[in-house]
């Protein structure tokens, strides 16, 4: 795979424009935006390429090998293990599979079923915040992690690799909209049509 031409940029382009680009596709493709529709499968394949294509290109611009297991914003290479102990050990091995996968549904449902919030859970959920394009929640996410285990070198690699690359600002779907806020905007617009035309619209 050539990640230059997945983000449809090349080598002398700029890192503002290789994120921009990167965005711009993540937009478009990202799984959310296909829920219940037939394309959904093509969208998270497309998805997963596109974030293996700027992780490996933000990689090799910052002097790592593409090969490493450290990769930007606390993704991991596939032959990185990680011991676990205790109830939700089985449950961190999964979440850790289906990230590698591509499969953040399966990894952030299997977070969200727990309430044991400890520095492992919020740095897996900051990777899935991360994968899906919302940097600023990944980056409280992996903050609250370092502030639990300090000493973990993977949350500080992970929230070190996010400030580099410059990952705040991320977006949200669409249909990640809160329908309260649907309603309270319809609502103003409907007090804003009667004050103006004196009767509703």
């Amino acid at each position: 795979m050539d990640p230059y031409k997945v983000l449809g940029v090349t080598p002398q382009t700029s890192d503002d424009d290789v994120k921009r680009a990167y965005r711009d596709l993540a937009r478009k493709y990202h799984p959310d935006n296909y829920i219940n529709n037939p394309l959904s499968d093509l969208a998270e394949q497309r998805m997963k390429e596109i974030n293996e294509a700027y992780d490996m290109i933000m990689n090799e611009r910052a002097g790592r090998t593409n090969g490493s297991q450290q990769q930007a914003g606390g993704a991991y290479g596939s032959q990185q293990q990680r011991q676990y102990a205790g109830a939700n050990a089985g449950m961190y091995s999964q979440v850790r599979q289906a990230i590698n996968q591509g499969n953040l549904g399966l990894a952030e449902s299997l977070l969200q079923r727990t309430t044991a919030r400890d520095a492992e859970w919020f740095f897996l959920m900051g990777t899935v915040y991360y994968r899906k394009g919302w940097y600023d929640e990944a980056g409280r996410a992996y903050t609250q992690a370092c502030q639990m285990d300090p000493s973990n070198a993977e949350y500080r690699g992970a929230l070190n690799s996010l400030n580099m690359s410059g990952g705040y600002g991320g977006y949200r779907p669409m249909n990640e909209a809160n329908m309260c806020d649907c309603c309270m905007q319809m609502m103003c617009l409907n007090c804003c049509c009667q004050s103006c035309c004196g009767g509703g619209c």
